[in-house]
């Protein structure tokens, strides 16, 4: 019996060994980061420029030694558009992952977040939707600018345009068109501005006819939609139909060839909000700038076309981890918590500022507002002012 005790020592490390780490990848092999994202589904267009992105900043890291001296290896899963497939998504990866990003649809990133809060799992998520940071949960941060922040962007814009009155329609069904709606009914007042048409819908509209009607009726003097995805299309397509003069204003969601390229000509003259990446060619020479090229021109280079809104939310959010793994120089999870806490980084969304009161980082100065002209999205007057004086004062 004694002589089988090492035997059975033995045995049983290696068995512990084989079974590996469950709280991340550890060890000197590769750095493993979880990506969720809508493969299929409704959102599949949005969470296939975000694929793209992130691979290439992992392609990027990994062509420049990696992180702390180990490669980065991404373990992608399709949440198919659903919250509850996105929970079989994180169930699957979470034992082998020491970060995660995404989703990119907001209802199914808010059913990922309490289980990676739960299990402290870095996360870096790609949807806009209020609630992930609103009240703040240590391990989650967000990417994208926030709902509000596109919202109190376009009340600036409309203040500054002189306009009083709007109608503003929205989806019932998605988490980031109920929030964006939300916070722009609690700005209005602070710009003056009052909502005439308040007009919700439901992700399978296909008939926009009576809410156009609506506008008509009303005293509204330009009309804000916030939706993602087919809706975006469909509505903006049956505005033109409609023949209603009334202002069509569009928030980020369409900030992408996905919308430009079935809108055709018709897309001209429109207003659309988008990430400063996205019009990062306007833009002052500057670190800003630069760090958009660092994207924009492989991405374009791969893929022959520029990287569209979801695409720049991708990279940022690889940016973002890829710093906080340096500076926690660790793949601990609690020292990449501490380490996106105290980060101050220029990605192509913008500059974040994390700290333990704010897991956003960005602020409505990093959103552009635009334009269609001849199929591109280009500043208007006034954001190419503002979006000069936040790029110079960012550095």
């Amino acid at each position: 019996m004694r002589r089988l005790l090492p035997s059975l020592v033995c045995l049983m490390l290696a068995v512990a060994a084989c079974g590996g780490n469950p709280g991340g990848s550890g060890g000197d092999g590769p750095i493993k980061v979880g990506l969720i994202i809508s493969l299929t589904g409704n959102y599949t267009p949005l969470g296939s420029e975000d694929k793209k992105a992130v691979e290439l900043a992992v392609e990027q890291v990994n062509a420049q030694g990696g992180l702390l001296g180990r490669k980065v290896e991404l373990v992608t899963r399709d949440d198919k558009t659903a919250p509850d497939q996105g929970i079989v998504a994180y169930n699957q990866i979470k034992g082998e992952i020491d970060a995660l990003i995404g989703p990119v649809f907001s209802n199914s990133a808010l059913a990922v977040e309490p289980l990676a809060q739960r299990d402290k799992m870095p996360y870096l998520s790609l949807a806009p939707a209020q609630e992930q940071v609103e009240p703040i949960k240590s391990y989650i941060f967000v990417t994208p600018a926030l709902s509000s922040m596109y919202a109190e962007r376009y009340l600036q814009y409309i203040q500054a345009q002189g306009i009083k009155t709007i109608a503003v329609a929205w989806d019932s069904k998605s988490a980031y068109s109920v929030s964006g709606h939300k916070s722009m009914v609690a700005l209005a007042p602070k710009y003056n501005v009052t909502i005439a048409v308040d007009e919700p819908y439901e992700t399978t509209n296909s008939d926009f006819s009576a809410m156009f009607q609506h506008v008509r009726d009303s005293a509204a003097e330009a009309l804000v939609f916030w939706g993602s995805g087919a809706p975006g299309v469909t509505a903006a397509k049956q505005y033109v139909a409609s023949g209603l003069k009334t202002p069509l204003f569009l928030t980020a969601s369409q900030a992408s060839k996905l919308w430009l390229e079935p809108m055709g000509s018709a897309a001209e003259g429109m207003t659309v909000q988008s990430a400063i990446g996205v019009v990062g060619e306007y833009l002052p020479a500057g670190k800003q700038k630069q760090v958009i090229e660092q994207m924009a021109t492989p991405y374009q280079q791969k893929h022959g076309y520029p990287p569209p809104q979801f695409a720049q939310d991708g990279y940022s959010a690889s940016l973002l981890l890829f710093e906080a793994i340096r500076k926690a120089n660790s793949t601990d999870k609690t020292k990449i918590q501490q380490a996106l806490e105290s980060m101050d980084l220029i990605t192509p969304n913008g500059r974040f500022r994390y700290s333990p009161t704010d897991h956003s980082g960005l602020s409505p100065e990093f959103i552009s507002v635009n334009t269609v002209k001849n199929g591109k999205f280009v500043p208007t007057e006034w954001a190419m002012e503002q979006l000069t004086k936040t790029v110079t004062a960012s550095g």
